[in-house]
């Protein structure tokens, strides 16, 4: 059996070709990821209401609702596997996600739209949820260098992501503003409990933060994640987000025969 490892601006994945057998998901998720020290776990199985259905599970085995650099990872597994096209459609625990090749190694999906979206859950930490059941995410702006101050924001981050105010937990987002549609971004990810490279549905919750708060009047961020840089496109009327794009690079790194 073939298992790829997989990066999304540096958001590492272990990624199988799921249809048709019989695994245990969550076993397979902890003991791969482990082989390269993976941020997550996706397995394509078959679907009735799309192109193919996504499997994702963080690295100690837990289930996540869906991943945004994930999501565009699979979506290049697919087209490189011959499962779908250059246009495809996800299902995934949050809902569907559209995703397009752009190039070999680009892709674009559409996140699922906010199912919560309170930018004052916890004084100025704002709360998201992508989909429903949405992936959770807590959102806050750092005023300093924020790359440079990583470890000694890690036990903060660490501490919000179990927060009370966040019930399912939270993957942990920092931004710092670089310019107006511009951000560095840290993230803190439930699952691996440990700062990850990289986090599209994070990036994708901080865009549609500022986005509510008038601070992305052109609809677009570019955040710098540590293992790369994504594109998010936010639009909507009266308030209201109707769609939002995250694209970025994707990278087959390696291919295992397990």
């Amino acid at each position: 059996m073939q298992v790829w490892y997989m990066n999304g601006a540096g958001n590492d994945f272990m990624v199988m070709d799921a249809r048709g057998g019989v695994y245990d998901l969550e076993a397979m998720a902890k003991k791969l990821c482990k082989l390269t020290g993976a941020d997550g776990f996706m397995a394509v199985d078959t679907s009735e209401k799309a192109d193919f259905k996504l499997h994702f599970y963080n690295a100690d085995g837990t289930r996540g609702e869906m991943c945004g650099n994930g999501a565009r990872c699979i979506c290049r597994f697919a087209c490189d596997m011959g499962l779908a096209g250059d246009t495809m459609t996800v299902e995934t625990d949050a809902g569907l996600v559209y995703g397009w090749r752009l190039s070999d190694s680009q892709f674009r999906v559409q996140l699922n739209n906010p199912g919560v979206l309170d930018v004052s859950r916890k004084g100025k930490v704002a709360y998201v949820e992508l989909g429903n059941p949405g992936v959770p995410h807590a959102v806050a702006e750092y005023q300093g260098n924020l790359w440079g101050a990583a470890e000694d924001l890690k036990s903060q981050m660490e501490s919000l992501r179990y927060d009370p105010a966040f019930p399912k937990g939270a993957n942990v987002n920092f931004y710092q503003t670089l310019a107006e549609g511009e951000v560095r971004v840290l993230t803190f990810e439930r699952g691996v409990e440990d700062f990850t490279l990289a986090c599209g549905t994070g990036c994708g919750s901080i865009a549609v933060t500022l986005w509510q708060k008038g601070l992305l009047p052109g609809g677009v961020l570019t955040a710098h994640n540590r293992g790369g840089t994504l594109t998010v496109t936010v639009s909507g009327t009266d308030g209201k987000v109707e769609k939002l794009l995250l694209e970025g690079p994707t990278e087959v790194t390696k291919i295992y025969e397990v």
